[in-house]
């Protein structure tokens, strides 16, 4: 119970299944799945962080960040917003919560540069996103312990 909140899951074939259907998704494919709009794969922790890795993590040859510098405007919006909605989720987990800080980390100077170019305030939006989600994720815990003692 607690494994799974904290995002230490045993690896099994849905998790594959899960990391192949989130790799081939763009920013709007996943958008869908995070808020749970598509009928034929429903989200869950783990989806959320194979979500959160995705953007996290590099690719390609040379190696590139799913949203760089040069990349679009509208593109690195979603990307925040995408996040944002992320921390958001019912189904958040801490693996899920250190990945959005890590997002945070990784793109601090890009985050900094987009607010002043387009007049957003996109650096508190995702801090106060990350505060929440480590409050939903606190509130859980709490809850599956109260649980747990209840059920003993």
């Amino acid at each position: 119970m607690l494994n799974k909140l904290l995002g230490k899951n045993k690896k099994d074939s849905n998790d594959s299944e899960i990391t192949q259907k989130v790799s081939k998704m763009d920013l709007n494919d996943m958008r869908i799945y995070v808020n749970n709009k598509l009928t034929d794969f429903k989200i869950c922790e783990d989806g959320l962080v194979e979500v959160m890795r995705r953007l996290n993590s590099q690719h390609g040859k040379p190696p590139k960040r799913f949203i760089e510098d040069d990349s679009m405007d509208t593109k690195i919006k979603k990307a925040f917003d995408l996040v944002i909605l992320v921390a958001s989720s019912k189904k958040i987990t801490v693996a899920a919560v250190e990945l959005i800080q890590e997002f945070i980390e990784i793109y601090a100077e890009m985050i900094k540069k987009f607010d002043s170019d387009n007049k957003q305030t996109y650096e508190s939006k995702l801090k106060r996103s990350m505060d929440n989600a480590i409050v939903t994720v606190a509130g859980m815990s709490a809850y599956k312990e109260k649980m747990a003692f209840l059920g003993d």
